[in-house]
């Protein structure tokens, strides 16, 4: 890439390719640089640090996964809704492990707007069960903390044992849709 056609998306861009291809710690500027075709310096008229680019690059994951996501629920509701969007969170992670990894889990700055994004289509999707709102608050947190795990563990080849994995998310969905359907009897 031509140091003209630098722009601020086109370096989250090249970013995400080192992550792709060498894992979220070997994201530096230089890197980044590097695979530009530019001195470092050159980045900082797009990127203000590496803070900065980790940040942009953690908010353009959590946007691809709410596109994912929310393809996958539109039209769905209650159980329909919470599975798709499960399978549509995990096969991202699946294909794209490194990338993800490099999402910051805690709310910053730069990735606020993103993981709002995420958690309305969430939220939604959990409407149907009349949880209220901190109840969807709960359930939301849930979902997040099952599907983030399982597909973690999936992506690192953490389930080494012979039994499909296909088959144990299934039970974790399953778990999960009626964990939900049950939480309001539950309090």
């Amino acid at each position: 890439m031509a140091r003209a056609a630098l722009s601020r998306e086109s370096v989250v861009d090249l970013a995400a390719l080192v992550v792709d291809e060498c894992g979220p710690e070997a994201l530096t500027l230089s890197a980044v640089a590097a695979r530009a075709g530019v001195a470092t310096p050159s980045l900082y008229k797009h990127v203000r640090n590496l803070a900065e680019l980790r940040e942009l690059l953690s908010a353009r994951v959590t946007d691809e996964i709410s596109a994912l996501a929310g393809d996958a629920v539109l039209g769905r509701s209650g159980d329909e809704a919470v599975r798709a969007l499960m399978n549509a969170w995990r096969a991202y992670v699946l294909r794209h492990p490194h990338r993800y990894a490099a999402v910051i889990q805690t709310p910053q700055p730069g990735t606020q707007a993103a993981g709002d994004r995420l958690l309305d289509i969430l939220l939604a999707s959990l409407r149907a069960y009349g949880l209220g709102d901190s109840g969807t608050i709960h359930a939301a947190r849930c979902l997040r903390a099952a599907v983030h795990g399982f597909a973690v563990l999936e992506s690192a080849g953490g389930f080494g044992l012979a039994e499909s994995t296909d088959d144990s998310y299934d039970l974790l969905t399953r778990m999960i849709i009626s964990g939900v359907a049950r939480a309001d009897e539950d309090r």
